[in-house]
């Protein structure tokens, strides 16, 4: 397959990138920094753009026979619109060049839950503050890209990990629709659903959650990830 990933120079899409090509893919890696993508292969095009850029969303998405998205910003007060306005140029770019499949990542945190293991303290205090607070406008754009999505007729899937951390290594881990029971998504793992989506037909049209279920960090180095961590 060919496959184009946007947010390719994130952590998350340089595990997905490798993965990709080991799986022997043709890879279209696209990023803001083509200079700092680390990532060199025979079967590797990185282009360098902007989701923002509808004609540079659009060269990349050209011959594509999928599209995964693990674009990713950190938390800020200010208005966030990188994911719906980016999911706009690629979704104009995939009609144009009838492309169907796409998987993009999203999160958890944008339908809140209570945690029955997770305790007063996580479910009444860090997640509200963190889902209403600290992320509220990054969750917000979220949502966003969500809805665009669902309005398309496209072949999607959305992705929705938890507390994002990192592992050396993939494991066993848990994919079920719409929500995942779990805290927790090791990258590693999250960047093999979202290969192991762009090479079926599965949960098309679908909500997702993947969790990862061993080797999990604690609650420090979740915030950690949260507050100051990309996809």
């Amino acid at each position: 397959m060919r496959i184009v990933i946007f947010g390719a120079n994130g952590p998350t899409g340089r595990l997905l990138t490798g993965q990709a090509l080991a799986a022997g893919h043709d890879i279209v890696a696209f990023t803001r920094r083509p200079g700092d993508f680390p990532v060199t292969h025979d079967r590797l095009t990185t282009v360098g753009g902007d989701v923002y850029d509808p004609a540079a969303v659009d060269r990349a998405v050209a011959g594509a026979d999928a599209v995964l998205s693990a674009l990713g910003v950190p938390f800020t007060r200010k208005p966030i619109t990188t994911y719906s306005a980016g999911m706009a140029n690629i979704v104009a770019a995939m009609h144009r060049h009838g492309v169907r499949r796409i998987a993009v990542v999203s999160s958890s945190a944008v339908d809140p839950h209570p945690y029955p293991d997770a305790g007063f303290l996580f479910n009444r205090v860090l997640q509200p503050f963190i889902t209403g607070v600290l992320g509220r406008t990054l969750y917000e754009d979220m949502r966003a890209m969500e809805a665009l999505l669902r309005a398309s007729d496209l072949d999607w899937t959305i992705v929705r990990p938890s507390g994002l951390f990192d592992l050396p290594h993939r494991t066993d881990y848990t994919m079920a629709v719409e929500r995942a029971e779990g805290r927790f998504t090791s990258r590693t793992d999250l960047a093999a659903c979202l290969l192991a989506l762009a090479e079926s037909d599965h949960h098309l049209r679908t909500v997702v959650g993947v969790v990862t279920t061993t080797d999990n960090p604690g609650i420090l180095d979740l915030l950690r990830a949260e507050a100051f961590g990309k996809n």
